[in-house]
């Protein structure tokens, strides 16, 4: 009997154990508060949106202008042959028709310190020049030469030019700390074959030795003439990439994005006297395009 008792009694104590527990949920001691309570997580208030970058410096109307690069922006073969003619450069010329990016911008004293013949190797010291003036901004074009050399093998390495490069934006931005750097793409160089691979004058006129490694014999599709261009190309295009990465560490360096690189320029826009460089149409053309880069606000 007393047997039994204890086996009633011990049914009674589980069934009150098992009422308190929910099939599948918590102990009803330890349930969550309802939905709608302050503690609910319906309470919650949505995650806040990250802060927006500030804009990286940048001033449309810099006091002053300071130019390097090589015969591009020297303007070389643009008004007579085999001269340099800066007053048509694309960065610092003075003559209206061209309408360069510093007549554009500023009103201030420009410096064309940018040096026919020059690679990235160069860029350095031109920098010590210019940075002698203390320019407000400091534009660059530079690499055609690093590609144009007597072979594929001679060109210059992607990583001597990104040293070199990264050595000039360094020395900039710690010696003129508030002065703006305007970098633009190195043109590209395939697309000057291909313009002028079929007319007979700039035929003649590369076979005096300009940019061997990608407009020697220009008429041939054999492949290994298509194999070496392509290398040339190439390496533009690593040069163009190693100079907007570099220029990228910098709040006051802007890179064209390789607008430059990518413009379709003509043969109208070539001088005469040696089918490669800019003539002042073609300088006209780059100003604009580099114009516009240099005179977009802030972002």
């Amino acid at each position: 009997m007393r047997a039994l008792l204890r086996h009633s009694l011990a049914l009674v104590a589980g069934a009150a154990l098992l009422g308190g527990c929910s099939t599948g949920g918590a102990p009803a001691a330890t349930k969550g508060p309802p939905a709608g309570s302050p503690s609910a997580h319906t309470s919650h208030s949505a995650p806040k949106a990250a802060p927006a970058a500030p804009a990286r410096p940048w001033n449309v109307h810099p006091a002053s202008v300071a130019a390097l690069g090589d015969s591009i922006t020297r303007g070389f073969d643009a008004c007579k042959p085999l001269l340099d003619c800066p007053e048509v450069s694309w960065a610092t010329g003075t003559r209206g028709s061209v309408g360069s990016v510093a007549s554009r911008l500023t009103k201030g004293a420009v410096w064309n310190v940018a040096e026919t013949g020059a690679r990235v190797r160069d860029l350095p010291a031109q920098a010590k020049s210019a940075a002698a003036h203390k320019p407000a901004m400091v534009t660059i074009l530079i690499g055609a030469n690093d590609a144009c050399r007597s072979s594929t093998a001679a060109m210059t390495s992607v990583a001597d030019f990104r040293t070199d490069f990264a050595k000039t934006l360094s020395y900039l931005h710690r010696t003129l700390p508030t002065t703006q750097v305007l970098v633009a793409s190195v043109p590209d160089l395939q697309h000057l074959w291909s313009v002028g691979h079929g007319n007979p004058l700039a035929q003649q006129l590369w076979k005096l030795g300009l940019c061997p490694s990608m407009l020697d014999d220009p008429s041939s599709d054999t492949p290994a003439a298509r194999s070496r261009r392509t290398a040339v190309r190439d390496r533009v295009v690593a040069y163009n990439a190693a100079m907007g990465a570099a220029c990228a560490q910098y709040v006051r360096c802007r890179y064209d994005g390789g607008a430059v690189f990518r413009y379709a320029f003509t043969s109208g826009q070539l001088s005469t006297w040696d089918w490669f460089h800019p003539n002042p149409q073609g300088q006209h053309e780059l100003a604009t395009l580099l114009a516009g880069v240099a005179s977009r606000p802030p972002q």
